[in-house]
């Protein structure tokens, strides 16, 4: 079969598609493969994961229940763990984690164990594609390498791209279908195989000269984010200090209709990009003797501010003269952001292991986290009440969900730290964030 086949196979919808990693980029991605037509096989090593795709159980807040049932109903849609099915299909996405160790470096350990699978059924005129996001160069100098080993070369009879995911849980604005797809091959015919193969599922793509341009849209997306967030973030532990309402400050410079994009201040940072990938970018750079200024300084305000949350806390016990040691803290939303169930890089963890440490006891509640793996064991959400609230010495309000009764939870308070500017109006029992 050609590259011309191959083409046709795509627009036919008759090429056999693999998705490898099924959590919260690949399963979304295999769901819009198999509405739009496509047979997809998902391969996962998380035994749970491929049984609840085959009961046609969704585990993936974002993908609707209905959507996911149809396609394997249909059996456009299955899971296994079996990674030599690789061998019966013509293109393989990769959508494995890539986290970062404790020295903050890239794990690209999960990309190598998929490589050396796929290498062993790797076959003629297939169509690899990497979806995680990584450090600039290694699809060119991890993954070229290792499929060129077989004797197959990318561009003739095999062929190679980068495709940055661009997921972003709980939006419903921005899904995966209407958010623009950036495609860079190893090769120019790699990129407009890729380009054809996103279009019959995304409206826009949009095609970079190389996997290294691709893998550094990804990086730029975040750490802009990354900076500027941290840029709001040392604004608010100022007007801390200079008692101005940083929240108003913000509101009245988004007013100015050009040269200004408002940005929040937070307990931190949470997910699995914007925490982690520029520290992709900042390790590549150290290799190249460059110093990543920018990327460490948003790094280290963003990493200190579940501490600066923890002072907030302490200096709000003190008013009723008590310390952080013994005290009753309930913490008001783990997941990382309002009304998602992802407690990825979640700052509340962070805020929660600070009290923690210092004596307090913690405990949270979270209308879409039922529970969590904590010091070894299970700790579930607490039903929140009047009576809960006032039993806390204080409550800190980590994640603003919707659906979260906030006046209840001011009326009842004996205190409350508010890091989201979610509670309305000047109130004697609330310390905001950035607004002392």
């Amino acid at each position: 079969m050609s590259t011309n086949q191959l083409k046709e196979k795509i627009l036919s919808k008759t090429a056999r598609i693999g998705i490898v990693g099924l959590g919260y980029v690949g399963l979304p991605l295999a769901v819009e493969f198999a509405k739009a037509g496509f047979n997809v096989l998902g391969i996962d090593i998380d035994q749970s994961k491929v049984e609840s795709i085959k009961s046609g159980i969704n585990y993936i807040k974002d993908i609707d229940n209905d959507y996911l049932k149809g396609v394997v109903t249909n059996g456009h849609f299955t899971a296994t763990l079996d990674y030599s099915k690789i061998g019966d299909l013509d293109i393989v996405i990769i959508c494995v984690p890539t986290p970062l160790n404790k020295l903050k470096d890239p794990d690209v350990s999960y990309i190598i164990s998929v490589l050396d699978e796929l290498v062993k059924y790797l076959h003629e005129n297939m169509f690899i594609i990497l979806e995680s996001t990584t450090y600039p160069g290694t699809t060119r100098e991890l993954i070229l390498p290792s499929l060129e080993e077989t004797g197959l070369k990318i561009g003739e009879n095999i062929n190679l791209v980068f495709s940055p995911e661009r997921i972003d849980p709980g939006n419903d604005q921005y899904t995966l279908k209407n958010t623009p797809k950036v495609v860079g091959g190893i090769t120019p015919n790699c990129t407009e195989l890729g380009r054809i193969l996103y279009s019959t599922i995304i409206s826009d793509v949009v095609t970079v000269k190389s996997t290294e341009s691709a893998e550094m849209v990804k990086l730029l997306e975040n750490t802009f984010r990354s900076i500027n967030i941290g840029l709001v973030n040392e604004m608010a532990i100022m007007c801390d200090k200079l008692g101005v309402d940083v929240w108003e400050v913000i509101d009245a410079a988004a007013t100015k209709p050009f040269g200004f994009m408002k940005f929040l201040p937070g307990p931190g940072l949470g997910g699995h990009c914007i925490p982690i990938d520029p520290h992709y970018l900042a390790w590549k750079m150290k290799s190249l003797d460059y110093k990543a200024r920018f990327i460490e300084l948003a790094g280290e305000i963003n990493t200190e501010m579940p501490f600066y949350v923890a002072n907030l806390v302490s200096e709000g016990l003190n008013r009723f003269k008590k310390s952080i040691n013994g005290a009753n803290i309930l913490i008001v939303g783990i997941a990382y952001k309002p009304d998602i169930d992802d407690i990825r890089e979640s700052p509340a963890l962070d805020v929660m292991k600070i009290l923690e440490e210092k004596g307090a006891k913690v405990i949270f509640h979270d209308p879409y986290v039922g529970e969590i793996q904590w010091n070894g064991e299970r700790m579930h959400s607490q039903d929140i009440s009047p009576e809960l609230i006032s039993s806390q010495d204080i409550v800190v309000v980590i994640t603003n969900h919707s659906i979260i009764d906030f006046s209840m939870i001011r009326q009842h308070s004996k205190l409350v730290v508010d890091t989201r500017n979610i509670i309305d109006g000047d109130n004697s029992n609330v310390i905001k964030l950035g607004a002392v």
